[in-house]
């Protein structure tokens, strides 16, 4: 890990690279539904896309505090963006880190970190949404390898991703597979109109009878849902805590540039007792939250048993 000093001129960096290269972009990365390539690349430049994975694969070694700390800056920003760093360091990244085998870690990490390729991580799926225990995409072994049939849902930046963490089931066991975009039977279809997040690039995904090598076995067959989705999920639930931290913080700071502004019956409305308690409320929970996540990742700094109870906690505050 980064010492303190290090990591907070980091952190620094990264607060102007979101104001200045984000934020006015924004608006128009939500109306196209599209997160620029140029944008990507930016943020590969300044090793973002792997923030808390080591150095040798491309990250930015920070710890997890830290590591929170980059992504409410840039969730201010763009939660969308934000959205990009989840996905491709805490669900796919992180994974890969922890269960990947030598190969793919050599393989993909680095093209992760570079912006070289996108990952997404398949575990939704229309009928069962994230409850991995009840996946009914199915895989079944052929040869030295295995044979890929379902569909998963609501993936974000499945459609543009190159590759996928998919969860399937044969009988009761899970297992994740390193799933190719280039692989015979997959299709990718993108979900527009969304409410929120709309330049995530969500995507549903089918997988027809789609082989997949032994060596993309994420872990080992079988630990796919006692394993390897606790890890993603755990450390995907960190980052989406700190994600909703950062969107308290930008709607506060809107909410109190608004009410010096706006005036009604000769006053601005910030001088009414009301308006007053409303912004009181927010500050306090949008701090709440926040002292909820720094909590959570000094725990998960100390490696301590208590992190996943905690960040859980902060998740369901936070959001």
């Amino acid at each position: 890990m980064k010492d303190i000093s290090h990591q907070e001129k980091i952190l620094n960096e990264i607060r102007r690279f979101a104001n200045e290269e984000i934020r006015p972009r924004a608006k128009q990365f939500d109306e196209n539904q599209v997160l620029p390539r140029d944008i990507i690349s930016k943020m590969a430049e300044r090793k973002l896309l792997l923030a808390s994975l080591p150095e040798e694969y491309g990250g930015l070694g920070l710890d997890p505090v830290y590591y929170g700390f980059v992504t409410e800056e840039i969730g201010k920003a763009c939660c969308s963006t934000a959205g990009l760093i989840t996905v491709q360091c805490s669900l796919v990244g992180e994974t890969l880190f922890k269960w990947g085998s030598e190969h793919l870690k050599n393989k993909w990490l680095k093209p992760l970190a570079c912006g070289e390729t996108i990952g997404a991580f398949a575990l939704s799926e229309p009928d069962i949404g994230s409850d991995a225990s009840g996946v009914r995409t199915i895989y079944k072994p052929r040869g030295k390898g295995f044979v890929l049939t379902g569909r998963k849902k609501w993936i974000s930046f499945g459609e543009i991703a190159d590759f996928f963490l998919v969860l399937a089931s044969r009988d009761s066991e899970k297992t994740v597979l390193l799933v190719e975009r280039d692989f015979d039977g997959v299709k990718t279809s993108p979900i527009k109109g969304l409410l929120g997040r709309r330049a995530s690039h969500v995507a549903e995904i089918e997988f027809n009878n789609v082989y997949v090598p032994e060596e993309n076995v994420i872990g080992k067959p079988g630990t796919g849902f006692t394993h390897v989705v606790g890890t993603a999920l755990d450390h995907g639930r960190y980052s989406i805590a700190w994600s909703g931290v950062a969107i308290a913080q930008e709607a506060l700071e809107a909410m109190v540039t608004y009410s010096r502004m706006r005036k009604q019956f000769d006053k601005r409305i910030c001088e009414f007792q009301l308006v007053q308690g409303m912004i009181g409320d927010a500050v306090t929970k949008t701090h709440a939250a926040r002292a909820l996540c720094i909590r959570a990742g000094k725990l998960r700094q100390q490696g301590s048993s208590d992190a996943i109870v905690e960040t859980l906690i902060a998740k369901y505050f936070a959001s």
